[in-house]
């Protein structure tokens, strides 16, 4: 059996948390949990064991260091999301780094 990727998305706020799942949603991997605070993003990093986190930038604090601390194998992306910007464009771009990646593949192990 197979699984699929694992996408784990962070903001500082409920409104861009809930526009940043959407951007990242895709029938080719799970979107997993949501973070509104950095202590929120490391407990779902353990918890959840995602394959990327991708990160508004209004999140408080370093992402990377402590994310790739818990788990050094996750892909981090910042969704660089800026006011007034074109969600289409912001869409293909998040996405193409989503895609950028290899799917944890092959069978899972017990």
């Amino acid at each position: 059996m197979c699984r699929a990727l694992k996408v784990l998305c962070a903001a500082g706020d409920p409104v861009r948390l809930a526009e940043l799942k959407g951007l990242a949603a895709s029938t080719s991997w799970e979107v997993v949990g949501g973070a509104l605070s950095l202590e929120d993003l490391l407990r779902q990093i353990t918890e959840r064991d995602p394959d990327v986190v991708v990160f508004h930038p209004d999140l408080a604090g370093d992402v990377e260091v402590p994310a790739l601390q818990i788990k050094p194998t996750v892909r981090i992306v910042s969704s660089g999301l800026a006011e007034g910007g074109d969600s289409g464009v912001r869409r293909d771009a998040l996405r193409a780094a989503i895609l950028g990646l290899r799917g944890p593949g092959g069978p899972v192990v017990r």
